[in-house]
């Protein structure tokens, strides 16, 4: 097969942008560096009373910062971890994850700590759940089950692999060992 050539005069916007007088991106290749194109004055900066992480492909704070959750704990310190690194770095966001995942931990043994159960089906968002995805909801509670069986099986099978109190050759159990050393002594 051969590619017919297409004549692209006849297609409808082609080349819309080929004509510098009609870009309007176009002033916007010859601003002067100094004010890079900003035409307002910077509002005066905000001094944060609470740690918030920056990026360290920015040189400074936006004019108006905050954040809801101040890093803390083992997350905090993830966090703070993550943002030595680039944002193209794959580590960054994986770092981040992680915190996150870990500050829901810390935040529900916070809770506990208060003396407040927290009610983590809810949190979780449990009820929309079962009403729009009813077979994730089973697939999730048969992992939940089948996990939970292999967790007792082996708790089981490493109790009845723990060896009981030595006993000396040819005693059956424990409390025939016991009348024996009970008649010895008397």
């Amino acid at each position: 097969m051969t590619k017919a050539l297409v004549d692209t005069a006849t297609i409808p916007g082609w080349g819309v942008d080929a004509d510098p007088e009609n870009d309007p991106t176009y002033p916007i290749r010859h601003i002067e560096n100094q004010t890079r194109g900003l035409t307002w004055n910077r509002p005066a900066q905000q001094h944060p009373d609470v740690e918030v992480l920056q990026s360290i492909e920015h040189n400074r704070l936006p004019a108006v910062v905050g954040t809801s959750t101040p890093p803390s704990g083992l997350s905090g310190m993830i966090r703070r971890v993550a943002f030595r690194r680039s944002e193209s770095d794959w580590w960054h966001w994986l770092l981040l994850m992680g915190a996150d995942r870990l500050n829901v931990v810390e935040g529900v043994v916070s809770d506990l700590s208060r003396g407040k159960v927290p009610n983590i089906p809810a949190e979780m968002g449990m009820r929309s759940e079962l009403r729009h995805n009813r077979a994730g909801v089973a697939k999730k509670a048969a992992v939940i089950a089948v996990l939970g069986a292999a967790v007792f099986a082996w708790s089981r099978r490493s109790r009845r692999s723990e060896p009981e109190h030595a006993l000396p050759p040819g005693t059956a159990s424990g409390l025939a060992f016991h009348e024996a050393v009970a008649e010895r002594a008397l």
